[in-house]
């Protein structure tokens, strides 16, 4: 039987760096050079993994803006994953560890996050080395990828590495309280667990 899970996924990063295009990439298969800024968006779109496994993702673009950056963490919060996108023929890429380093302090520790550089197109303009980027997926424990969209090279692959680390388990409920996980099988007070402890 086939199975759906969504996950809610947030991009970030400055502004003008090419979030929205790659979610429209992603989700449409389209590109314009004119784009005017996100102040933030929600779109949707499901992969599989194999013939009985789907991911929604419920993907919320965020708004690059210095000014809006106060309301970053409304959207990450809950968040099972997070891309965050840096322009590597600009100078954007601290821009985009400030962000990790956001996630690493505010958001779940379980979540997964997508170092993008974008605008590989204009490889010749590159002012950020992608070994730059690489090494510092590596040292903070993230995934990496390189894409355009504009030409759509790359931007499917990196979603699906993101499909590919989430658990396939439903994700946690949110007022789920801290203490052992698990099912208790036996025992006196099986009466007590709550019906939604397992969503099988």
């Amino acid at each position: 039987m086939s199975r759906t899970t969504s996950f809610k996924l947030v991009l970030l990063g400055e502004s003008a760096v090419g979030k929205s295009s790659l979610v429209l990439r992603f989700v449409r298969n389209e590109f314009s050079d004119f784009r005017e800024s996100t102040i933030a968006a929600f779109l949707t779109q499901t992969v599989s993994l194999d013939d009985n496994t789907s991911i929604k993702f419920e993907i919320w673009d965020t708004a690059g803006q210095e000014r809006y950056k106060s309301l970053a963490p409304i959207y990450f919060r809950n968040s099972n994953a997070a891309v965050i996108v840096y322009d590597i023929t600009q100078a954007s890429f601290e821009k985009a560890k400030s962000w990790v380093r956001e996630l690493q302090r505010q958001a779940d520790p379980s979540i997964v996050i997508m170092l993008v550089g974008n605008k590989l197109d204009m490889e010749s303009q590159r002012k950020t080395p992608r070994e730059m980027g690489e090494r510092f997926a590596q040292e903070e424990g993230l995934l990496f990828a390189e894409a355009s969209a504009k030409s759509g090279d790359g931007v499917e692959e990196l979603f699906m590495e993101i499909a590919k680390k989430l658990p396939l388990a439903p994700p946690p409920q949110r007022s789920s309280q801290s203490g052992p996980r698990g099912v208790k099988v036996a025992g006196d007070q099986e009466e007590n667990a709550t019906p939604s402890a397992c969503t099988c």
